[in-house]
């Protein structure tokens, strides 16, 4: 597969992404999770490139992107910094995929640019705010990062894993997990303190015509299957893939049934 790496300009700093598949009319956009970049998406576009555009790129504060904002990178400004590469790219429309923390930028993205996109897919992410709990977690995190950011990196890595696969796996994990520890604590808390001010997105996908995919591993401890469930039943359009011994990173768990659902679900999107 040819790696095909750019950067843009944005506000005075840089977008990091890769373009593969450019000649192919079907874009597919892809957002990777917290302590993570684009490189978790190598696999999964492996499968892709060749039957559409595959667009990877690292969100802001993570990868090779810069980091713009010390306080906090919400879910609304870092989906403007992903339309800044899209423009970049020439793109007028694609479906968007997004895992976990990209799964929360993918909506963003698609509130304010509904226009831009075909479909909406998201892998281990809810639509729904964080309860006052959850915010209450994640300052704890802020916390831990700031006195002890390996700690909280090399635990948090093999947790996305369902326990079953992370001995098989352990050379993926160990290679995430090298590469969380490149991200600076700023851009951790960043990331943090942008997913403690998400606001819920459920009245959009009751409203919006465009299909939504959701696929989740009945392994993931951080998304319960009802309240997964729940959430399908809201848009119009919904597809749901519930996969067996996975757990917070399907794409990589189960990468076959998961490029198949994508294939499958890019092509009706652009049907449509």
């Amino acid at each position: 597969m040819p790696e095909v790496h750019h950067k843009t300009e944005f506000g005075g700093r840089y977008m990091h992404y890769r373009d593969e598949g450019r000649k192919n009319t079907k874009t597919i956009v892809l957002l990777h999770g917290l302590l993570q970049n684009l490189t978790v998406w190598d696999e999964l576009t492996l499968k892709l490139f060749r039957e559409y555009r595959v667009i990877s790129i690292d969100l802001p504060g993570h990868g090779y992107s810069d980091l713009y904002n010390s306080d906090a990178h919400t879910m609304e400004f870092m989906a403007r910094c992903v339309n800044e590469v899209l423009i970049n790219c020439g793109v007028n429309d694609c479906v968007i995929i997004g895992h976990s923390l990209g799964g929360y930028v993918a909506l963003s993205y698609a509130e304010l640019f509904e226009k831009n996109i075909k479909g909406i897919g998201l892998v281990h992410a809810l639509a729904i705010a964080d309860s006052p709990e959850k915010k209450e977690s994640r300052q704890k995190v802020c916390e831990m990062v700031k006195t002890n950011r390996p700690t909280y990196i090399i635990q948090f890595i093999p947790s996305l894993f369902a326990p079953c696969n992370r001995m098989s796996m352990a050379k993926r994990i160990e290679e995430m997990k090298d590469q969380a520890l490149k991200m600076d604590a700023t851009s951790i808390i960043a990331a943090q303190m942008g997913m403690i001010r998400r606001k819920t997105s459920i009245p959009f996908l009751d409203r919006t015509n465009r299909p939504v995919m959701f696929i989740y591993g009945k392994q993931d401890d951080r998304i319960p299957i009802e309240m997964a469930a729940i959430q399908a039943t809201v848009p119009q359009h919904a597809e749901m893939l519930m996969l067996d011994n996975v757990g917070h990173m399907a794409h990589i768990e189960c990468p076959d049934l998961v490029a198949k659902w994508i294939r499958n679900f890019v092509d009706i999107c652009y049907a449509q």
